[in-house]
């Protein structure tokens, strides 16, 4: 099953946050390359969480690669040129702990923000133009395309500035479907102040785009904002907010209260208003992505026993 026929045979889980589920392992994540670190030193810990996901009903794993990018690696003191090779690997992780389930990979692709590490994939507005970002984001969907994920999760997008980019760098990529989906600051705009429905026009233009959604946004935000991306777009959606903490870049925490556990009435709520895809990011771990799947498959279940059947024409002419 593809991404499109899991979408048409939705509501499904997708996994939760991967750095947090690392750092509740014990693993120090407050350098620079935050979980890409540990595709370096400790890839099989990447593994480890990402089969907790699997067993836990995630439809759809998200690769490690969020972080990734020649800049980044710069930016921290590595070697630029071993991108592409942790790129790769981070495909290769999700998928051998997927190996042997219906579990579709989904290579991470996140903002040039993240790159910097200094909290601006929260603001966007990077003051590059264009080109710069298409430039940015383009070599590291060719490296992903290549490893042969199920398709890509384009996430945390700030503005559609950013995701106007991506969708100029996607058109490489025709045959690889993707979803977009952008951080938010409150239930109507981006993190980068754009009004939410404009982004989701700008991202739902690419032709290899098959859902948009929100990430990595306070669950209060979330109704509201699938309201509002259902009236831009016929396209199916894709919501997996965070805890609901405020990241401190400074401090590279999350900081507040937040909840490690959706309600179900929340999630049935965010159903009802047009996800198909429902997950977790930071904060919401394998409990929290068990408890989705399970109201989904409850909501699932609890359609089809009220569902009325479709009357079967009989003939009753002599044979």
């Amino acid at each position: 099953m593809g991404l499109s026929e899991l979408l048409r045979a939705g509501p499904a889980a997708i996994d939760g946050g991967l750095a947090s589920e690392l750092e509740a392992r014990g693993h120090d994540l407050s350098g620079r390359l935050w979980s890409a670190r540990l595709l370096i030193d400790e890839p099989d810990e990447i593994r480890v969480v990402h089969q907790a996901y699997v067993a836990a009903g995630a439809q759809v794993g998200i690769s490690a690669s969020y972080q990734v990018s020649r800049l980044a690696l710069e930016l921290a003191g590595r070697d630029p040129a071993d991108a592409d090779a942790l790129l790769t690997r981070s495909v290769e992780l999700a998928a051998a702990a997927a190996h042997g389930t219906s579990q579709l990979v989904a290579a991470s692709i996140g903002p040039y923000g993240a790159s910097l590490a200094d909290g601006s994939e929260y603001r966007g507005g990077y003051g590059l133009t264009h080109d710069q970002l298409v430039a940015f984001h383009a070599p590291r969907l060719g490296v992903l395309a290549d490893a042969g994920p199920d398709l890509f999760a384009v996430e945390t997008i700030p503005d559609a500035f950013e995701a106007r980019a991506v969708v100029t760098a996607l058109r490489n990529h025709p045959d690889v479907p993707a979803w977009i989906t952008f951080s938010c600051a409150d239930a109507t705009t981006t993190s980068g102040g754009d009004a939410f429905a404009d982004a989701v026009r700008v991202a739902a233009s690419a032709p290899s785009v098959v859902a948009v959604g929100i990430n990595c946004t306070a669950p209060e935000h979330v109704h509201g904002l699938l309201t509002l991306a259902r009236r831009a777009t016929d396209l199916p959606l894709v919501v997996y907010p965070n805890a609901g903490r405020i990241w401190d870049a400074a401090a590279r925490g999350w900081t507040g209260a937040g909840a490690a556990v959706l309600p179900a009435t929340q999630v049935e709520s965010w159903v009802d208003a047009g996800a198909a895809l429902v997950g977790g990011c930071c904060g919401l771990g394998p409990t929290a992505i068990a408890a989705i799947s399970e109201t989904l498959s409850a909501g699932t279940q609890a359609s089809r026993s009220t569902s009325t059947p479709t009357p079967i024409a009989v003939d009753s002419a002599p044979r």
